[in-house]
This record gives C-alpha cells, sequence and structure tokens, in this order.
C-alpha cells in the first residue's frame, strides 16, 4: 500500500515493501517499528542491511501517522517523488548538450527548500548533475520537488554513498573539483571554465575537513556586510552564474 505526504510517498505492508525493494527501487529510509520481532522481516532487514539503506526505528505511532493509520504491520519506507540517476546519466547530459561537464556535490544540505532552490538554480545556469550523499542530508521528498518547481524533472540528482570516493572519480575523468570556504581565493579571480564540479557545504558547518582536502581549489565569495555568510542555496547561485557566465552564449 502507498499514502503520500509533504516529504514523500510512503509504502507500507510488509508484501508491498518486499516487492518495491526486490525490484530494485530507490529508497530514502526504511521505518521499523520498535520492538517488532526481527525474525517476521529477515527478508526485508537482510535487502535493507544490503542495499546500505538508512534504517529508523520509531513508535507504532510514528507508522500509524505516516501511512494514516493503514494496516502497514510495523514496516515502511519512504520513497522519491523523482528516481535518482548515476554519473554517467549526468555525463551524458553534458555529452548531448556539447558542453563541459559542470556538477554541484552538495556535502549534506538537510533543509529540503535549500536543496529544491538549489535545484532550481542548477536548471537555469546548465549545471548537468547534483551529486547528493546517502546520509546526514535531505533526499528527494516533495518538498524538495514542489520548491524546485518542476526543475527536479530536467537536472539528475545523483545519491552516493561516499562523496570522497565520487571526487576521485570526476577527478579521473577530467574534472577541476573546487570547495566554497571563506579563506579561498576570491571568486572574481577563479578561473572557472572547463569542466568543473563544486562543493557546496552544509548550512551550519560549511564543506567538511575530508572534501576540502580533495579538493583541488578554495573559491571565497567577497562580501562587504557585517554577516559574512550566505544561505546555502544563495551562495550556489552566486557561484553557479559565475561558472554559467563563461558558457552562456549571448
Amino acid at each position: 500500500m502507498s499514502q503520500k505526504n509533504d516529504n514523500s510517498e510512503i509504502i507500507y505492508g510488509k508484501h508491498a515493501v518486499l516487492e518495491l525493494l526486490m525490484n530494485d527501487n530507490d529508497v530514502n529510509k526504511f521505518y521499523v517499528q520498535n520492538g517488532l520481532k526481527r525474525d517476521r522481516i529477515k527478508d526485508i532487514l537482510d535487502m535493507v542491511k544490503k542495499r546500505n539503506i538508512v534504517i529508523s526505528e520509531v513508535p507504532k505511532e510514528k507508522i500509524d501517522a505516516l501511512t494514516n493509520n493503514g494496516n502497514h504491520q510495523g514496516v515502511a519506507v519512504s520513497v522519491p517523488p523523482i528516481p535518482y540517476q548515476s554519473l554517467s546519466d549526468c555525463f551524458a547530459l553534458a555529452k548531448q548538450r556539447e558542453e563541459d561537464p559542470f556538477f554541484l556535490i552538495l556535502d549534506g544540505i538537510e533543509d529540503p527548500h535549500n536543496l529544491g532552490s538549489i535545484i532550481r538554480t542548477a536548471d537555469a545556469t546548465g549545471v548537468h548533475g547534483i551529486i547528493i550523499p546517502k546520509r546526514r542530508a535531505v533526499g528527494l521528498t516533495n518538498v524538495v520537488a514542489k520548491t524546485s518547481t518542476g526543475a527536479i524533472e530536467h537536472v539528475p540528482i545523483v545519491r552516493v554513498t561516499n562523496l570522497s570516493q565520487t571526487i576521485s572519480q570526476l577527478k579521473e575523468k577530467g574534472l577541476w573539483v573546487f570547495a566554497t570556504a571563506m579563506n579561498g581565493e576570491d571568486m572574481r579571480d577563479w578561473n572557472s571554465k572547463g569542466p568543473i564540479a563544486l562543493i557546496i557545504g552544509n548550512e551550519g558547518q560549511g564543506v567538511s575537513d575530508n572534501l576540502l582536502k580533495n579538493a583541488d581549489g578554495i573559491v571565497t565569495i567577497p562580501m562587504v556586510g557585517h554577516v559574512q555568510s550566505l544561505n546555502a542555496s544563495v551562495a550556489t547561485a552566486v557561484l553557479a552564474y559565475e561558472v554559467a557566465r563563461h558558457r552562456m552564449k549571448k
């Protein structure tokens, strides 16, 4: 059975959840009722663990609310409104447009409105793909889709287990990877031409240290105000347009 809410579509019930997992559908999170005997859902748990899906143990009342009091049998999964795509899809889009690849790497964006706004900006600036982590970050939800105002249909979103490994893969394919931070090169002096990936950090803590170390360079947005920081989606827009101005045809 399925039920839609503001976050994503909820699939519930043992048979429905197992079938979805067996068909290798995208899953944001697996919900299991506290105290539920594990031997009753062994096949489901095995597949969830094999696919490294986030497990959330919650009270029965939580799943009741998610499923609108449906017959959930103690299990439910949330699925994205739009399926995730692969890095190959992103490169294929760049090739189709006959453009150098331009990707965004989002390091732990947690606010669905921020993600939706970033997707909207990505579509406007010719980004060929957005890469997000599976854990500690918002996935594709109905709120994200609504905030993107349709852009989510046109920009491939890739969800990966390890951002550092993905950055290494991008470098092997010839991309220059830049991170955003306060102590980097002035955006106005930045050479943003060619195949490029831009790392945008978490709303509160910025880009993580391990990703900063893996970046080819660090870029800073110059500011003159008293508040020396920008919302993640606004910072993305400023930097994405800096890249796009070398690419957009007049």
